[in-house]
C-alpha cells in the first residue's frame, strides 16, 4: 500500500507503524482538540482523532491518512497531558494504585470513505512511592503523554501491575486493528 500519511508528530505511532512495515510519510496540522461535553469517552478519543484527520485531508488529498488519539481515563474524568512537573507528579499519585483505562481513538479516511473505532486497554498501577514519581517525572519529563506516563518507559516497567487489553494501544496506536482496517482500504 502506497501513498499512506500518518496525521500525528508522536515517535510512539511512527515507531508502531514502523514495526508493522507499513510505508508512510508524517503529515500535521494543527487542530483543536476541544470536544462536546455530552460525548461519551470513547467517542471523544475518535472525536479528536477525526478532527487531525480531516485537517490533513486538507493537504493529502486521495491519500489514506491515519489519525489517532490517546486519552487517559479514570473514574470516568479524562487525564489529559500534564501541563508542568507539578501536574505530572499529581495526575501519577491519582493513578498510583488504581486502574485506569487508556483509549485511542483511531480515524482512517480517504476521501468520503472513513473507518473509525476507539480501542480500550485497562491499565492497573501498583502503588509508587513519591520518590518513584518524582524520579520518573525529572528523568523522562512525561509532558507530552496522556496520563503523564509511558508504558515502555521505566515507570511501565516497574509500575504497571497489569494491563488487560493491547499493550499497544497504551503506547498510542493499537497498530494490529489499524493494519485490519487498513486492508479494508
Amino acid at each position: 500500500m502506497t501513498d499512506i500519511i500518518l496525521a500525528s508528530q508522536s515517535p510512539r505511532r511512527k515507531q508502531l507503524l514502523q514495526w508493522a512495515e507499513i510505508d508512510f510519510e508524517i503529515i500535521v496540522a494543527d487542530t483543536d482538540e476541544s470536544y462536546p461535553d455530552d460525548l461519551n469517552r470513547q467517542d471523544v478519543a475518535i472525536h479528536i482523532a477525526r478532527e487531525k484527520a480531516r485537517a490533513v485531508q486538507q493537504k493529502a488529498e486521495n491519500k489514506i491518512i491515519i489519525a489517532a488519539d490517546t486519552i487517559v481515563v479514570l473514574e470516568n474524568e479524562i487525564i489529559n497531558k500534564p501541563v508542568d512537573r507539578n501536574d505530572a507528579i499529581k495526575i501519577l499519585k491519582k493513578l498510583s494504585g488504581s486502574h485506569h483505562k487508556v483509549i485511542t481513538g483511531v480515524v482512517i479516511l480517504q476521501g468520503e470513505k472513513e473507518i473509525s473505532f476507539a480501542d480500550v486497554t485497562d491499565v492497573a498501577f501498583h502503588h509508587l512511592t513519591q520518590e518513584q514519581i518524582e524520579f520518573y517525572v525529572d528523568k523522562y519529563k512525561p509532558y507530552d503523554k496522556a496520563g503523564a506516563y509511558a508504558i515502555q518507559e521505566w515507570i511501565g516497567v516497574i509500575g504497571i501491575k497489569g494491563i488487560n487489553g493491547d499493550f499497544y494501544n497504551v503506547m498510542g496506536l493499537p497498530v494490529s486493528r489499524v493494519v485490519k482496517a487498513l486492508q479494508q482500504f
